[in-house]
């Protein structure tokens, strides 16, 4: 059975940069590897109607923070039946993103903290009723939220198809919820936890990942 590792951060704090980089070091490491990212835009209905909310449609679906959860949890328990099958397969699964990241943006928009109960509900309803597969690693790429929104708007810039959406605008939402991840982190939420600095050197951190096998 493989393992599961999981890459957390703030929107624009460069995960997909970072996993592509750990994705061909482990590669060449003879490391099997599979990847997925969460949310799964574009294959996922619950994934889309949170993506539409979040840019106006829909109502006020995206004034619901216990809503939008929901759906970004139903997203990710439409994928069990799937990492369960990457993990017998592979040495390693890594994921952009999972549980942690509704956790810590749900909390911080409701202005609560990671001991907060609504940390504890999506715990709850992702691993326990969903059936999620736990990590065995998390890891948050803390960047400074300055950093992480100036990427973001030159994501956009470059891209033309994409779009900022309402959680992605909101720098202060994106300060409170840099601060739970770094509480999720520093309790351990559910796993071992590993802190990331922006420049870390992706060779040593993959060869520190293929220690988890």
């Amino acid at each position: 059975m493989g393992t599961l590792i999981a890459l957390e951060g703030l929107d624009g704090a460069g995960k997909r940069t970072l996993v592509d980089k750990l994705v061909s070091e482990l590669t060449s490491a003879g490391v099997r590897v599979a990847v997925r990212t969460f949310p799964r835009y574009g294959a996922s209905i619950h994934a889309d109607l949170a993506a539409e909310a979040l840019k106006g449609a829909h109502g006020d679906l995206a004034g619901s923070v216990n809503a939008m959860a929901v759906l970004f949890a139903l997203d990710r328990g439409g994928a069990v039946a799937e990492l369960t099958e990457l993990l017998e397969r592979h040495d390693i699964v890594l994921l952009d993103r999972y549980v942690a990241s509704n956790a810590a943006y749900g909390a911080a928009r409701l202005r609560q903290g990671p001991d907060g109960e609504f940390v504890e509900w999506v715990r709850e309803l992702e691993f326990e009723r969903l059936g999620l597969p736990r990590p065995a690693l998390q890891m948050l790429l803390d960047v400074p939220v300055e950093l992480a929104r100036a990427r973001a708007l030159a994501r956009e810039a470059s891209d033309s198809t994409r779009e900022l959406d309402a959680y992605e605008r909101d720098s202060d939402l994106q300060t409170r919820t840099g601060a739970v991840y770094r509480g999720l982190a520093q309790q351990e939420w559910v796993s071992s936890w590993k802190r990331i600095d922006p420049d870390v050197d992706p060779a040593a951190l993959a060869a520190d990942l293929a220690q988890w096998i």
